[in-house]
Parts: structure tokens; C-alpha cells; sequence
């Protein structure tokens, strides 16, 4: 049988059968307060592999750089409602804030600048936590997965996406200062847990900008001494084509679907079928 980078015995996951009805989602937050390990970059792929597979997919872009809008073609100063006005008008319908992507099947909630504002004004809200599950909600049965892709850091916003999560996603680049953080936020995590959100799952620790180096496989090791079976079987690979698919507002599933990390990619999406994540 054939093994993962770790050794561990796998087969391939099966491609999925595409649904017949929809929802009610999973929501699944894609979280790590550093920056630069890949949220976005996986937010979109594995959003565009699900989509591919038949599953009605939402992202919400839950970072005030607004990277996951504008990986997939939107330019969120151009549009009038982004998930900032969703937070604070509670009367909006949030149909109003959806925008349809180019792809079969995946639609985003846009955000901007505007966002980094909210983290302030949260302070004073009722149920202050609560406000992104709320703006959620009426949608849930429309979409198989929705993945809010959060910002790097462990303020209020990360703390509403935790909220309004049932798992947790986290992507940790395989290099040594990328470790250092995950301790925080599983204690984060473990606070939502407790008082806000019993619900609550990892999901998974997906690895990525892996190559082929002594150091990368150092890594790998302690994230699997640290995390043990919740490491996805499939490591992202550091790859120039990433990059590119961003530039063309694409997921790279559907520029460059041969590519290795489309593959890679792929491979996470029917590994979250298979366990059982998503429908």
C-alpha cells in the first residue's frame, strides 16, 4: 500500500459523486495567527477542488487585505456591500452581499480595508462573538461548505469565526518559525471551545510550501508529533504556479488543473469528504 510523507499507509481518496440537493453547510474557519502560511492561497483551492466535485461552496473573505476577493476576480472597493456591512446592519439581507464568481458553484462574500474598522466597533456590540454565525445563518442551507478565511491574528474577528465555525482548518508552512504560533492558537481554540462554541473541531493541520529539504522534513515530523492523525495525508508543495493562478483569479484546480498542487489540492478536497467533513 502506498504511504504519505510521513510513512502513514493510505490509499487515494475516491473523486466524490456530485450532490443532488444541498446543504446545510459546514462551516470551517481556515486559521493561523502568522501570516503567510498559505490561508488564503488554501481558502481558494480547496473551495475551487470542492467546487469542481459538485459542492455548492462559499468563502467568506475574513481578512481586511481582502486577498480572497481578489484571487478570484473581485475588486472589493468596487462593490457596495462587503461582509463589513453585513456585521454591522443587522436588517441587510446578506444575499445582497454574495457575489457570484466566474466558477460553477463558488460564490464569495467580499471584503476590504473597511473590515480592519471592525474590530473596534465589535467591542461595543451585543453578543459580540456571535455576529458573523448570525450573518450566516439564513444562508446555511443553500451551500455544502462555507470557509471563512480569517485574518492573521487572534482578535475579535478570528474570534467570530471561530464562533460560527463546526471545525477549524489550520494551515501551518513547513518551517520552523510557522510552528511556533500553532501553540496560541490551539489555546484560543480550546477558549471558544469552552465558552462559547462546545461544538467546536480540528479538522485538520494541512502542511504547506513543502519541499524537498532536510529542514521542511524536521518540520513535518514535529507537526505530526504535535498533531499525530489530525495531519491531512496530503502536504502542499511550494510551487510558482500558485502565484500565477493568483495573478490570473483563478484557483489553481482550474488554471493549471494537471499541475502537482492542483493534485495536491484535489486530493485535500476528497480527503474531507471521505472523513466525513463535508457531504
Amino acid at each position: 500500500m502506498p504511504t504519505d510523507l510521513l510513512g502513514r499507509e493510505y490509499e487515494t481518496f475516491p473523486a466524490p459523486e456530485p450532490l443532488k440537493q444541498h446543504g446545510p453547510a459546514r462551516v470551517i474557519a481556515m486559521c493561523n495567527q502568522k501570516g503567510g502560511v498559505g490561508k488564503t492561497t488554501s481558502s481558494i483551492n480547496i473551495a475551487g477542488a470542492l467546487s469542481q466535485y459538485g459542492r455548492r461552496v462559499l468563502i467568506v473573505d475574513f481578512d481586511p487585505q481582502g486577498a480572497a476577493s481578489v484571487g478570484l476576480g473581485i475588486n472589493a472597493n468596487l462593490v457596495d456591500n462587503t461582509i463589513y456591512t453585513a456585521l454591522f446592519n443587522p436588517r441587510m439581507d446578506v444575499h445582497e452581499v454574495i457575489q457570484h464568481t466566474e466558477f460553477e458553484n463558488l460564490d464569495i462574500i467580499p471584503a476590504n480595508i473597511d473590515l480592519s474598522a471592525a474590530e473596534v466597533q465589535l467591542v461595543t456590540e451585543v453578543g459580540r462573538e456571535q455576529i458573523l454565525a448570525s450573518v450566516l445563518r439564513p444562508i446555511k442551507d443553500e451551500y455544502d461548505v462555507i470557509i471563512v478565511d480569517c485574518q492573521p491574528s487572534l482578535g475579535l474577528l478570528t474570534v467570530n469565526a471561530l464562533t460560527a465555525a463546526d471545525g477549524v482548518i489550520i494551515p501551518v508552512a513547513a518551517e520552523f518559525f510557522a510552528l511556533r504560533g500553532v501553540a496560541l492558537l490551539m489555546q484560543s481554540i480550546e477558549k471558544v471551545q469552552s465558552r462559547i462554541n462546545p461544538g467546536l473541531q480540528v479538522y485538520g493541520v494541512l502542511v504547506t510550501m513543502y519541499m524537498k529539504t532536510l529542514h521542511c522534513e524536521e518540520v513535518l515530523q514535529r507537526i505530526y508529533e504535535a498533531f499525530q492523525d489530525k495531519v491531512f495525508h496530503t502536504v502542499i508543495s511550494r510551487s510558482i504556479k500558485l502565484p500565477d493562478s493568483t495573478v490570473a483569479a483563478a484557483p489553481i484546480t482550474i488554471f493549471a488543473p494537471g499541475h502537482k498542487t492542483s493534485k495536491e489540492y484535489r486530493e485535500v478536497a476528497r480527503e474531507l469528504v471521505a472523513r466525513g467533513v463535508i457531504a
